[in-house]
């Protein structure tokens, strides 16, 4: 083969590849760590599509000892657009029951979206949930999608 044809069916493929890699994608992660009555954990999340992406992020502890029990939860998001428009945001709300912690994050462009979305509580029991769900889509093709549960 000739360079100059070597060359134009390698940059072929350099592009087919480029242009493979930029589907939609999703992925979360959480985990909890429980030791001599503390408790740690948490999930988070992205999703990327296109020109858009979502993160968020939901994390909590308790811990008893002598002086009683203590609790934390936090969270938060980001999103990204680069034409369209992106919008983010995080409660944190308190009961007598428990401490919860909810982030929403969500960019769109067109029909081209990314979203993800965390929530967290923690019991005065010292029972710690999380679960994280990101998504994104680019139109004529199938949304990817990832979830994560902590108990």
């Amino acid at each position: 083969m000739k360079p100059l044809q070597l060359a134009l069916i390698a940059g072929a493929l350099a592009l087919s590849s480029s242009v493979a890699m930029a589907q939609p994608s999703a992925s979360t992660v959480g985990s909890k760590v429980s030791k001599d009555g503390s408790t740690v954990g948490g999930t988070a999340g992205s999703a990327a599509a296109g020109g858009t992406s979502a993160s968020t992020i939901g994390l909590g502890a308790n811990s008893t000892g002598k002086a009683g029990t203590s609790s934390t939860v936090g969270g938060a998001g980001s999103a990204a657009a680069v034409n369209g428009r992106a919008t983010s945001n995080t409660k944190i709300r308190e009961n007598p029951q428990m401490l919860r912690s909810q982030s929403r994050a969500a960019a769109m462009d067109g029909g081209t979206w990314s979203r993800s979305m965390s929530n967290t509580a923690v019991r005065n029991n010292g029972d710690l949930r999380s679960w994280t769900r990101s998504m994104a889509h680019e139109p004529g093709g199938k949304p990817a999608m990832s979830s994560t549960r902590v108990r």
